[in-house]
């Protein structure tokens, strides 16, 4: 019994020997890293970088004030800190740009816009202006028609979305609910 555990043993390991050796074999037809290295320019181990992907031109954004047009908020929402009651508003676009700046951000495309009703200025805030050949990527919704306004509360009720569509870009303001 012993002599057959011994036999079994030897077996087994020299089977894994014969395994393992061939699973660690270089490849015949590979060449070797130094040589590769000398024939392509490129030192052993060290690839080319992938190439990054080209960066959007600046956006042409407006740079003055402009009037957006006029929307009718359905609901009280919050406004730099205070509530704003219900109603319809005029926005218009200042030459403000937001402060601090956002990060990642074309500096222009972050400015504040007014929301005035009865001529007297009742709320700011920042807008974010999106150009039309950017908007498949910030938003997935159907945007408004041009020279229209879309105003929506987003999934879970927490903020309202006004969307205006002018002049070839987009301008998204996103304000809190009083919910």
């Amino acid at each position: 019994m012993k002599r057959l555990v011994l036999v079994g043993t030897l077996v087994s390991a020299v089977g894994a020997a014969a395994a393992f050796a061939q699973a660690t074999q270089p490849d015949p037809n590979a060449k070797p890293a130094r040589r590769a290295a000398r024939t392509t320019g490129q030192q052993a181990g060290h690839t080319a970088p992938k190439p990054q992907p080209e960066t959007a031109p600046s956006p042409n954004v407006p740079t003055g004030e402009m009037q957006l047009g006029s929307v009718r908020i359905p609901k009280p929402v919050k406004v730099d800190g205070k509530t704003l009651p219900a109603g319809t508003y005029q926005m218009k676009l200042t030459a403000q740009p937001a402060t601090p700046p956002a990060a990642g951000q074309t500096p222009q495309a972050e400015r504040y816009v007014e929301l005035i009703q009865r001529g007297q200025v009742k709320a700011r805030d920042v807008v974010t202006i999106v150009p039309q050949s950017e908007i498949d990527k910030v938003q997935k919704d159907a945007p408004p028609r041009p020279n229209g306004s879309k105003v929506e509360t987003l999934k879970g009720g927490d903020y309202l979305r006004v969307w205006i569509n002018k002049g070839g870009n987009h301008y998204l303001l996103h304000l809190p609910t009083n919910a």
